[in-house]
């Protein structure tokens, strides 16, 4: 008997002491402790990581970026006995449509007759203001505002030859309302494709 006594006593015992613990742990899991006191033991951080979540070697090296040079004119071939030089085919029109579609009509006939194409560019567009009277007054409105349109298809090393034929091609499928011209190429005609600029001219012969 005396063992059994022995046995229920040790387990009150536990159980006594079970509670007491549960109890005292209770209010001290219920305080908010600071978060450094519980991250103490942070051995990792002094452990070499030996360049783990570096990225940047990887990357491609970035090239300095190179100035934009200022676009030169191309030397302008001269003609010889049986070839022209370089010409400028323009086409012009109000209708944007019509023009497009011819300036693409006059490069493919270039292709398909073995005449050499250097260019296909447009110009500015030029707005024509057209201004009317009325009956009764003097003072003069804006009535419509004509917009011209303008392809060039620069060519080069035209036979002779060829000339008349090619010539003669354009005129029989020239649309109505579109105007067509051939001439030589010069410096004044690459200056036009820019845009003038007064007030920088201006600064400019100043300075000079």
């Amino acid at each position: 008997m005396n063992a059994l006594t022995r046995k229920i006593l040790l387990i009150q015992n536990t159980r006594v002491l079970v509670q007491a613990v549960s109890l005292i742990r209770a209010p001290l899991l219920k305080q908010q402790m600071p978060l450094g006191f519980l991250l103490t033991d942070r051995q990792y951080k002094s452990m070499p990581t030996h360049g783990i979540g570096r990225y940047k070697y990887l990357l491609p090296k970035e090239q300095p970026k190179k100035k934009k040079e200022k676009v030169q004119m191309k030397q302008i071939k001269a003609a010889t006995g049986t070839e022209y030089g370089v010409l400028n085919v323009s086409v012009s029109g109000y209708d944007l449509t019509l023009v497009e579609h011819y300036s693409q009509y006059i490069h493919n006939l270039c292709n398909r007759l073995d005449i050499k194409v250097d260019e296909s560019y447009a110009l500015p567009t030029k707005s024509t203001e057209v201004m009317v009277m009325p009956d009764q007054g003097t003072k003069m409105y804006v009535d419509v505002v004509l917009k011209t349109h303008e392809r060039v298809v620069q060519i080069s090393q035209m036979k002779a030859a060829l000339a008349p034929v090619f010539m003669e091609v354009l005129l029989k499928n020239q649309p109505e309302g579109v105007q067509l011209s051939i001439k030589e190429h010069t410096e004044a005609d690459y200056q036009t494709r820019f845009k003038t600029r007064p007030e920088l001219e201006g600064l400019l012969a100043q300075i000079g």
